[in-house]
């Protein structure tokens, strides 16, 4: 049967094959040869590569094969299933082999994706081919080992901005008002990380000073956003990002140019397409922007910076290291940003954040019966796919950041960087990392490997100690638990902090780095030692593992979490009270008190950010139906406080007053909100600008205090893509059956709905409150998941991200109770589904579960 799938067995034979050499490939985008220029384009690719002789296939996918040669000669394109093309035999020796193909834009946001701007009807293409789309452009052999150099020629309109992975050129005109853009050949790449972007694309040219040489760079975005392309700061980031990388690794930059460009209705945040970023133009911030956002984004760019080493120069074999890959671009953009604070004086705490948010979807995701290793068995591309998640970024990154504080980080930065030299445009597997890491610090790394790459699951750490009259430990040991699927206790470096309560402040009187392991670990260097108010297991986060804080600790930091200080100390603090909410250890009601207590004197936004959404996740999920509306209304009275203390025009201002928005239930708060869109007792330096405006019509929506008439009038005002998504979004949380319907059918029936709109309306389906009319729909999912198995419909085109954000967002969360856990773990049981079907469903009723116990124990 034909199947998009390729295995890694697959690949490795193929590699015992042939090695490719190069690529040269003319992509036609001025549709005057094909049937559908809207539709379609044409690809021709000639493919140079050496054979040991055998047999082989080139992977494509395609409407149509016009022609294809090997060495000048025609042959027979019969074989072709849609995503394979049969080569004929292969005598040792080297080859030319061409393929001329007519191909298909997307509006899924993989392969060529192509957007026509509702602003201003400006068309714009780029391509996504992560993990394994190249192919939909290009004849190819789509794995990561077969790297080749890549030289790409390019038809389109002579006005046109084209970019690639080599230096912009010119266009030569070839009459009609076409151009053809011929670029350079690049270093060797593997297809995952060629590019192609073109369009109209308002562009701000620049240089970068690199070790290599003054490099051209650009950033650019489409027509309708130059207003709010912030250029000179996405420079300064990278070059800093630049001076960072350049300085740490010793190895200069590998390739040619340096352009980053945001793009429409992009799947993930950013691409690291090798000189040739993408980013999702969201990152475009057309509302006010705290400093929280700006610091995500300036981690985004130095992730994709990072990359160009990590993954682009030195690439993976096979996507068994796909989480080195993330991983260390995590860990490296952190490391990055805190270097950059220090040197420039930014005010960021970049470790701080990567504990408040990222480190806390890693705990997530660890936590799920899917989880897995961070180095997973990669069998097929389809266990890829479901791969990018919380254990390959967040997770393998904070235990990158462990082995760095065991090895020490100029041991660790040096190692890397000679594993570039050694390794540079070649593919390798962990063990070649390991090699240089050891080299560099003298130490054995075989168990840091067994330990914590190869198992899965998050230890639990705890304090077990007894005290003297005077308050002095006499014994302090560390309890190490492991779950029951996953038993193995690590070994960890652990910060152990100790404070006491001077006035309204806890400070830290005593501080003490050691290593931890087994069930027991006991800690001689504090005894005698007085214990203070606050014993603190994983100060300074330096391991990955959940903390449970003693009894009196607990007690204490509830009454002063405000005279806490420090902010990856808070951090820690604050995961460690999420984890007893989410396992049902500490009711909701409490965790949110705590979250309002400990607002005022948070002064990491993204711990802001953070905690708000978890204290809105706890009023929700975790409090049982009955007790919402009173726990609710306390969030609220709780945040309209927070917010007319916050300074004027502050971030947190800003903040708090999207929490409030998305929090009001009442009658009261409708009437507000509706007041702050007719600039009716808006807090002072509170700006109701695009963002705020389409919070609120979002909030009124599922309540149904606004109608379809008055989210088209919102529209009217914000005639842009971002503008229709988010009217999509609020027109499917309308609590009526016309509108539920209606939505349902956009989000299951509709091929022609773009991935942004269509995640727009899945996300906004769902909504706490509207049970009754929501009656039909639990029914209807599963259906749903027996179309996406059977790749039935709109199904059988519809590409990975798509189908994964329908499993998500349409799960019918807000109404899980037992009866219909038990309903769709009988669907799971009786039918057979795919893989992404059954492991999605499976994190579902895990998230569902979790909520009903914490519900149980909102309860009393």
């Amino acid at each position: 049967m034909a199947t998009a799938n390729i295995t890694r067995d697959e690949a490795a034979s193929r590699s015992q094959i042939v090695d490719t050499q190069a690529y040269r490939v003319l992509v036609d985008l001025t549709g005057r040869d094909v049937a559908e220029p809207t539709r379609q384009f044409l690809s021709t690719s000639t493919v140079t590569l050496e054979s040991r002789g055998g047999e082989i296939h080139l992977d494509l996918i395609a409407d149509e094969i016009r022609r294809a040669n090997l060495d000048g000669d025609e042959f027979d394109t019969a074989g072709f299933d849609g995503f394979r093309l049969p080569v004929p035999h292969l005598s040792e020796g080297t080859h030319e082999i061409t393929v001329e193909a007519v191909c298909r834009y997307s509006n899924s946001g993989e392969g060529l994706h192509r957007f026509i701007d509702p602003a201003d009807d400006k068309v714009y293409l780029y391509t996504q081919f992560e993990t394994a789309d190249a192919r939909r452009m290009y004849a190819n052999l789509e794995q990561p080992d077969q790297k080749a150099t890549f030289q790409l020629t390019v038809l389109a309109p002579q006005h046109w901005v084209v970019f690639t992975n080599a230096a912009s050129v010119d266009p030569e005109d070839i009459g009609d008002g076409f151009g053809r853009f011929e670029h350079e050949v690049t270093p060797p790449m593997s297809t995952y990380i060629t590019a192609l972007v073109a369009g109209e694309f308002h562009v701000e040219r620049g240089t970068i000073q690199s070790a290599a040489g003054e490099l051209p760079a650009s950033v650019a975005c489409r027509q309708s956003l130059v207003e709010h392309l912030d250029h000179e700061r996405i420079f300064t980031t990278t070059q800093r990002g630049f001076e960072v990388f350049e300085g740490a690794f010793g190895v200069p930059y590998a390739f040619g140019t340096y352009d980053q460009i945001f793009v429409p209705e992009f799947n993930a945040g950013a691409m690291e397409n090798a000189g040739c970023v993408t980013f999702r133009d969201e990152y475009l911030f057309r509302s006010r922007v705290t400093s929280r956002e700006l610091d995500a984004r300036d981690n985004t760019i130095l992730h994709e910076l990072a990359h160009m080493w990590f993954g682009d120069l030195v690439t993976m074999r096979w996507w068994n290291d796909l989480w080195l890959n993330e991983s260390f671009a995590e860990w490296a953009s952190h490391f990055a940003n805190d270097e950059i604070a220090a040197r420039y004086d930014t005010g960021a705490n970049p470790w701080a954040s990567f504990s408040n948010e990222r480190k806390a979807w890693a705990y997530l995701q660890d936590q799920l019966s899917t989880t897995h290793p961070i180095a997973a068995d990669m069998s097929d591309l389809e266990k890829v796919e479901q791969n990018f998640d919380g254990i390959t970024y967040a997770k393998g990154a904070s235990v990158l950041k462990l082995l760095v504080s065991f090895v020490g980080l100029e041991p660790f930065v040096a190692g890397v960087g000679e594993y570039f030299r050694k390794h540079a445009f070649g593919n390798t597997e962990l063990r070649d990392l390991l090699v240089e890491l050891e080299a560099a610090s003298g130490r054995d790394l075989s168990w840091f490997s067994a330990e914590w790459l190869e198992t899965a699951g998050v230890n639990t750490l705890a304090a077990d100690f007894d005290v003297d009259d005077d308050g002095a430990f006499t014994r302090f040991e560390v309890v190490q638990t492991a779950p029951e699927g996953w038993p193995t206790l690590r070994t960890h470096r652990l910060g152990i902090g100790l404070y006491s309560l001077d006035g309204e402040s806890l400070t830290r009187h005593h501080y003490a780095e050691v290593d931890v392991t087994g069930e027991r670990t006991p800690i001689e260097g504090l005894v005698g030692v007085q214990k203070g108010d606050v014993v603190l297991l994983n100060d300074g986060d330096l391991t990955y593992a959940k903390v449970r804080l003693d009894d009196h600790s607990s007690a204490t930091l509830v009454e002063h979490i405000d005279g806490l200080h420090d902010p990856l100390a808070r951090a820690v603090v604050w995961t460690s009270f999420w984890e007893m909410t989410r396992d049902a250890e500490l009711p909701a009601q409490e965790f949110m008190r705590l979250v309002l207590a400990g607002l005022p004197s948070e002064h990491d936004m993204a711990a802001v950010s953070t905690l708000l959404n978890q204290a809105g996740t706890a009023c929700l999920a975790f409090t049982a139906p009955e007790l919402r509306a009173e726990v609710n209304a306390r969030l609220v009275a709780g945040l309209a406080k927070l917010l007319k203390g916050a300074d004027a025009g502050s971030d947190k201002q800003v903040l708090i007053a999207k929490a409030l928005i998305s929090a009001v239930r009442s009658d009261e708060g409708v009437a507000l909100l509706k007041g702050w869109l007719n600039d009716e007792e808006v807090p002072a330096g509170l700006a109701v600008d695009t963002g705020i405006r389409w919070a609120i019509t979002a909030a009124l929506a599922k309540l149904g205090a606004i109608d379809a008439d008055g989210i088209a009038a919102e529209l009217e005002r914000d005639k842009t893509n971002a503008g229709a998504e988010q009217a999509a979004g609020a027109a499917a949380a309308l609590p009526d059956e016309d509108s539920k319907a209606q939505a349902w059918s956009l989000a299951t029936d509709s091929a022609d709905v773009p991935n942004e709109t269509h995640r727009a309306i899945c996300m906004g389906f769902w909504r706490y409150g509207q049970d009754e009319i929501l009656e039909p729909y639990p029914a209807a999912y599963l259906d749903l998941l027996g179309r996406i198995s059977r790749r039935e419909g709109i199904w059988a085109e519809r590409g990975y991200a798509t189908i994964g954000t329908a499993l998500r967002w349409l799960f019918p969360s807000p109404i899980a109770d037992a009866a219909l856990i038990t309903t769709v773990e009988a669907w799971l049981e009786d039918n057979n589904p795919s893989e992404q079907v059954r492991r999605s469903v499976t994190e579902r009723l895990d998230e569902a579960r979790r909520a009903l116990r914490a519900q149980d124990r909102s309860r009393g």
